[in-house]
């Protein structure tokens, strides 16, 4: 029987040079630019960020995610996971190591759909780290459920018409491009009706109305924008798959990014409970360290079960795309990391606030910030109610009602089963 968890001692060595170069040089990044890591480079920002990419390239451990034909290593979801913890602790390090989301799952798309024109012109760019993008889908009225989209594409000739307004939009403020999710068949129905589109943000008709910033962050950063759409004109071959074929474009990049976004969220939930176990070593309160006391205890101990809990089942989760090559057979557990990750983080970031007390709720820590950012995946790719209803859905396939008027666990039937069987009564 096949049953481990030792890593591979060369990819350990990945891992563990990883590591270091994360807590030595990008961290670091973390508290010098907080709110820059989607921007362009400023010159002094290029001469630090520039040859860090160069030592991560050097290493082998750029842009991991994608397969060796387009620059990367091709990792399966098990070592992505791995690799994700770590690059989790820091808000550069996904930059850093070529795989910041949105534009890994854009990415993505890019390599499956885009024409050789649309390849040479923003997915290598893309792939080089020198432009970002945006996903342009939710909207104002109807959030993030497709089916009370308003936004419209029609076809005008060779060309298509993008008309509607999109709100949430992550990094648009920074992008070069923008991937439009739009109604083309209002008739076909949900699954059928919707297409997708590359846009250029600086097309004519891409208004970006406002820059809205998430809690947590200064007005003036904020790149969650609300886009108006204002009969925007792109050439046919900017459609990213089929007519009709939006939600098989968008699994290509969600799958995987949930993997990825829950595992980031295990490295921020473990280095909220590393300075936990440090402040509580360290903290003398009414004679005694805080870690005598037995509700920091109780913290400690509820806060390790749920950071290992979260990233056994992650693990497992990308152990079992690996094994089944499908993101539809895995799809229950998909959904089931995707609820946890964001409890887990919130809980334990929020246990870190309490234990350092006023310093806690300042900008001076970053557990404040992790604890938002628990609340925004929980919003984020589908929000944590859609996704449990997709783990009952799943569940309840493996099993079957019986027409029976007591159940199956019904003590007395299985009692006199038992005599039966065994005693012969």
């Amino acid at each position: 029987m096949a049953w481990d968890f030792i890593t591979e001692p060369e990819f350990q060595e990945k891992l563990d040079w990883t590591s270091e170069f994360v807590r030595e040089h990008v961290e670091p990044l973390d508290v010098l630019w907080p709110w820059d890591n989607y921007k362009e480079l400023t010159p002094e920002q290029a001469a630090v960020v520039l040859p860090l990419k160069e030592q991560v390239r050097a290493q082998g451990l750029w842009a991991c995610h994608l397969g060796p034909e387009l620059g990367g290593k091709g990792y399966g979801q098990l070592k992505l996971a791995q690799l994700n913890e770590i690059l989790g602790r820091t808000y550069w390090g996904p930059r850093i190591f070529g795989c910041a989301p949105p534009d890994t799952g854009n990415a993505e798309i890019l390599a499956h759909f885009g024409t050789a024109e649309q390849k040479a012109r923003y997915l290598q760019p893309l792939l080089d780290g020198d432009i970002v993008s945006c996903y342009s889908m939710t909207e104002p009225q109807g959030g993030a459920d497709p089916a009370v989209f308003t936004t419209t594409a029609t076809r005008d000739g060779d060309e298509w018409i993008i008309n509607g307004w999109k709100y949430f939009s992550s990094n648009a403020r920074y992008a070069t491009f923008l991937i439009v999710m739009a109604v083309t068949d209002p008739n076909a129905g949900l699954y059928q009706g919707m297409s997708m589109f590359i846009v250029p943000a600086d097309a004519p008709g891409v208004d970006m109305v406002r820059h809205v910033a998430a809690a947590g962050e200064p007005d003036e950063h904020g790149s969650h924008s609300l886009i108006h759409y204002d009969n925007v004109r792109v050439p046919q071959d900017a459609m990213l798959g089929g007519e009709g074929q939006a939600f098989l474009v968008a699994q290509t990049r969600l799958g995987g990014g949930r993997v990825h976004h829950s595992m980031r969220a295990v490295g921020m939930a473990q280095r909220s409970l590393d300075a936990m176990a440090e402040r509580a070593l360290s903290r003398v309160t009414k004679g005694q360290q805080l870690a005598n006391f037995e509700f920091v205890q109780g913290d400690l101990a509820d806060s390790y079960l749920q950071v290992q809990q979260l990233r056994l089942l992650v693990m497992y989760t990308a152990w079992k795309i690996d094994k089944y090559e499908d993101y539809n057979l895995v799809r229950k557990e998909i959904s089931a990391i995707k609820v946890a990750a964001p409890k887990v983080l919130e809980d334990v970031a929020r246990r870190a606030i309490q234990l350092h007390g006023a310093l806690g709720i300042s900008n001076d820590v970053p557990f404040m910030g992790f604890m938002l950012w628990g609340i925004h995946m929980a919003l984020a790719d589908g929000p944590t109610e859609v996704h449990k209803v997709t783990i009952a859905r799943q569940l309840l396939r493996d099993y079957q009602g019986i027409d029976e008027m007591w159940p199956t666990e019904y003590i007395p039937h299985r009692r006199e089963k038992a005599n039966q069987e065994l005693l012969g009564k």
